[in-house]
């Protein structure tokens, strides 16, 4: 199933035709058929901030339900009835300190895009936002019913624990973090998939940290994979996309909040047209650029993660620009082009300059992006930093030593000078066959302010010189946030106004 736009928000009582449509789908047994609209509309009316949706392209398409309840008089002993007593929901205690789960499913049609974590991870943010001690919930085993005359629920629980066994829901559960703490018997009357039986399973919360936004809020611990990128000679597009979606994949898998790609990391695709001249060559190259820039929007949705897709040629009006996107996890996307372009660019390619200076909003702040040579031009990062920027990405293309010294060093002075994150990734290798593209030198790296709360280097984290590699790195903005005020030093806040200043010549739309 396609996806353009993916969103997890609280549901609404206009949302029930969708749901009721969508449960009709995952359910043809009469228990577990319940979701009506009186009985939803209790549930909002008694817990609305509980009730989560996700919605792709507009449309309802899965729930995760839950209530706060005191888990001292229930135990666990108890029943999926007595939790929700006949759908009437009479045991939601708002002072209560669990959060239990007492229904999550996607529309089957919608399933392979990972929509359940994101429910799952929702859930999580809302227990910790409401400062709860735990998530607990009644876990079915819908493909207990195919073993149990070989096994018992016990044996078949330790097979799924092992992986011997898959079922839909423990399976998945044990994936995100629950742990078995039970097995309970009877807990779902009619559930003949399950013969009844459940397991109880238990999320801790180790945090207890409040809100005011109980989900999506801002992150104070944020991800990155940065991604160090081998040239080699690709036969077609297809095995550039398996390239690209190894890595993202790869980072995915350790969570991380956005990966960033180098400069023109598409390049051996140009050998294809080595035979025209370089002009003539990068402009062939421009035409995969959307059919690029697509394909990372599909992988941001599926793998859940914000992609900055480093750069590509991109022919708009006649006129070529070196461009990349940023792809959000919600599927939307934004366009950023190289403001600086270097001598060699409008030699040999005759590419144009942008003209935009501004940050991006995104689920983990405002970030900005530079591509190669603008990280050069202090002012250009300056007027990001004033824009609230904290965390600047810099994909970049080089191939001598000495180009890379001038990238690192000016990234290092960004990252000090407007005291936020600056994280560079390059490409590295040799590209036979492709003219002007011959050899690549990189070592991607992420980098800090000067100051006690960071490394006394500056440098967070960097990779192997000239090696193809995964660089991922933790970044604390709740640090910025102190730097900004009880620094050392205050390089923003101590700037002298009254003797210079510093302005866009086309000030931004507010």
């Amino acid at each position: 199933m396609e996806a353009n736009h993916v969103e997890v928000r609280h549901l609404t009582h206009e949302d029930m035709t969708a749901l009721r449509k969508a449960s009709e789908q995952v359910y043809q047994d009469a228990p577990l058929l319940a979701w009506t609209e009186p009985v939803v509309n209790t549930l909002l009316t008694k817990f609305p901030e509980g009730q989560l949706c996700v919605c792709v392209d507009g449309k309802v398409v899965g729930c995760a339900f839950s209530l706060i309840i005191d888990y001292s008089k229930f135990g666990d002993e108890h029943t999926y009835d007595q939790i929700v007593t006949g759908f009437s929901f009479k045991n939601h205690d708002p002072n209560g300190d669990v959060l239990y789960g007492i229904e999550v499913f996607i529309h089957p049609d919608y399933r392979g895009l990972r929509l359940a974590r994101r429910l799952y991870d929702a859930r999580k943010e809302l227990c910790e936002n409401l400062n709860l001690r735990a998530i607990m919930a009644g876990g079915r085993m819908p493909n207990y019913n195919e073993y149990a005359d070989k096994m018992s629920a016990k044996q078949y629980i330790e097979k799924v624990k092992v992986r011997e066994i898959h079922d839909p829901v423990l399976s998945f559960q044990l994936a995100n973090g629950f742990h078995v703490r039970k097995l309970l018997k009877g807990y779902l009357r009619g559930d003949t998939q399950s013969q009844e039986y459940a397991t109880l399973l238990e999320w801790a919360n180790i945090y207890y940290t409040k809100s005011v936004k109980l989900i999506n809020a801002p992150k104070a611990e944020v991800r990155l994979g940065l991604v160090q990128w081998q040239m080699r000679n690709m036969k077609d597009i297809n095995q550039l996309f398996a390239q690209m979606e190894f890595f993202v994949d790869a980072v995915s898998d350790y969570k991380s909040d956005f990966i960033l790609f180098p400069e023109l990391f598409a390049a051996p695709l140009m050998e294809h047209y080595n035979h025209l001249s370089v002009t003539e060559s990068i402009r062939q190259l421009a035409k995969y650029t959307e059919t690029i820039r697509d394909k990372f929007v599909e992988f941001a949705i599926a793998y859940n993660i914000n992609i900055i897709t480093g750069s590509m040629p991109y022919l708009i009006d006649g006129k070529l620009y070196n461009s990349g996107f940023l792809c959000r996890r919600d599927g939307s996307w934004e366009q950023y082009d190289k403001v600086h372009v270097t001598p060699a660019e409008k030699r040999n390619w005759a590419m144009t300059g942008g003209s935009k200076v501004e940050v991006f909003d995104t689920d983990c702040g405002k970030i900005g992006i530079m591509i190669c040579y603008d990280v050069e031009f202090p002012e250009y990062a300056r007027l990001l930093s004033d824009q609230g920027m904290n965390i600047l990405f810099v994909p970049f293309l080089t191939d001598t030593q000495n180009g890379y010294t001038r990238v690192r060093h000016c990234a290092m002075a960004r990252a000090i000078e407007n005291e936020c994150y600056v994280a560079i990734a390059g490409a590295v290798g040799n590209l036979a066959r492709v003219n002007n593209m011959d050899i690549q030198y990189a070592q991607s790296a992420l980098f800090t302010p000067s100051d006690f709360a960071f490394p006394t280097t500056g440098i967070k984290a960097e990779a192997t010189p000239n090696s193809e590699m995964l660089l991922i790195v933790d970044v604390d903005l709740d640090a910025l946030k102190e730097l900004h005020t009880h620094g050392s030093v205050n390089t923003m806040k101590d700037r002298r106004h009254d003797v210079y200043q510093l302005s866009l010549v086309k000030p931004l739309k507010k």
